[in-house]
């Protein structure tokens, strides 16, 4: 038998030497015990803490978004398949409220399939922008919009105001806080169906209505989004093991250790430094309400969707927006549409999400590209070029794949059951 050569066998117990000491180095950075926080690490995590979440921000625009009776009236809105021009469907058939208020699908489907992921629309009340293309600036607005789209619950407005008018239970709330519901009982006046753009039938019915009775109809139609908005300003996150922990390190309390592990405070220290989440994924929300281009793949079959530059032009255009005829704004009220950045740095941008609550709102992105959160943390990691416009983290971040399962370990102590009192997330009695 051929004996080894010396120099080729020294060579191979190098090879295997050099393959031991990398695995004892990535088990022992996998599994060391975390580094004490240094104080600037605190101050980081201070600023993600639930804790630091400032009361809801008021809305000028909507003059009853914290009316109690509004929230009464918005959340029967937001449970009544009554809203659907086939009574099968519901603002919270998408917004499933045990679910986050999504609806685990890629895209939303309801009368068809919508163009895009359904958003969840928790803490929302904190977001100048709604949709991920911020295609609306308010809660109500947004609300809308789904009412009257072919692809969702494929109503018109004239439908709903007269369901206003004629529920004895809506007609008394509406009332109480907006003022008597016109009678839209004359069909010569008030057609059965009528609503711009909703089918070319409503369409011609609208246009041939008196523009006073349009405007009748178009109030009580706002108003039903500024009854829904008042409901969805409650629905915010609660307290997550993150939370309990960042109170715990921020008080020096000497429990903190065991509320996390060190695979999950590993996570966290990735996130907030190599990671480099928190240049869009910041505050008790995780999420700076931005527009970004993150090099997201297109949905199969669909071309490259524009996003924010798209969106920009609709909001503009929207008669419900702050600007409008329908807002409840005064003059000056509304910076964030009057100053509302742009550029072409906006090709292909989506609003970031907040990434509280992550495991249950699966699949992810504006269409629902990425299946799971290990994808997703892949994607971000690997930094591929845009199919359109720019993607603006062009660096690789180079996180080895024990540094992603870490990532991920933190990520999921972001779970917590929504902070609203149980009854609101059931249909009212």
């Amino acid at each position: 038998m051929k004996q080894a050569h010396p120099r080729a066998f020294k060579t191979l117990l190098s090879g295997v030497v050099l393959i031991l000491i990398l695995l004892v180095t990535y088990a022992g950075l996998a599994f060391w015990p975390a580094s004490p926080w240094t104080d600037a690490e605190k101050v980081l995590i201070r600023s993600l803490w639930l804790e630091t979440l400032p009361p809801l921000p008021e809305d000028p625009s909507n003059a009853v978004a914290d009316s109690p009776l509004a929230v009464d009236m918005g959340h029967a809105l937001f449970f009544d398949k009554r809203l659907s021009v086939n009574g099968a469907f519901s603002c919270a058939s998408c917004h499933r409220p045990e679910l986050n208020f999504t609806d685990g699908l890629d895209k939303a489907r309801a009368l068809g399939h919508s163009r895009r992921n359904t958003p969840s629309i928790a803490g929302l009340a904190y977001s100048p922008w709604l949709y991920w293309d911020g295609r609306r600036d308010s809660l109500w607005a947004q609300a809308l919009s789904p009412l009257e789209d072919p692809e969702e619950m494929g109503n018109n407005r004239l439908n709903i105001a007269r369901l206003i008018m004629e529920d004895p239970d809506y007609r008394e709330q509406y009332a109480g806080l907006f003022g008597e519901v016109p009678d839209f009982s004359n069909r010569n006046r008030f057609p059965d169906n009528a609503g711009p753009g909703s089918t070319e039938t409503w369409d011609q019915a609208w246009r041939l209505m008196n523009e006073d009775d349009r405007r009748q109809v178009n109030r009580v139609f706002a108003n039903v989004g500024k009854a829904i908005a008042s409901y969805e300003r409650l629905i915010v996150p609660g307290v997550s093991r993150f939370d309990e922990y960042a109170s715990a390190v921020l008080n020096n309390d000497a429990d903190a250790d065991n509320l996390l592990t060190a695979t999950e405070k590993k996570g966290l220290r990735l996130f907030i430094d190599k990671g480099r989440c928190m240049e869009c994924h910041n505050g008790p929300l995780f999420t700076n309400n931005e527009f970004h281009n993150t090099g997201i793949i297109s949905y199969p079959g669909d071309l490259p969707d524009r996003g924010r530059v798209d969106g920009l032009r609709q909001v503009r255009k929207d008669p419900f927006n702050c600007l409008g005829a329908y807002s409840d704004a005064a003059q000056g009220q509304c910076p964030e549409l009057v100053y509302a950045r742009e550029g072409i740095e906006l090709i292909g941008a989506f609003k970031t999400p907040s990434l509280r609550n992550l495991a249950k709102t699966a699949p992810y992105m504006h269409k629902g590209q990425i299946a799971t959160l290990t994808d997703t943390i892949r994607h971000y990691n690997d930094s591929p070029l845009a199919m359109i416009g720019h993607n603006e983290a062009e660096d690789p971040l180079g996180l080895l794949p024990f540094e992603r399962k870490q990532v991920e370990a933190f990520l999921l102590t972001l779970q917590a059951p929504i902070n609203v009192a149980p009854d609101l997330l059931e249909p009212p009695k």
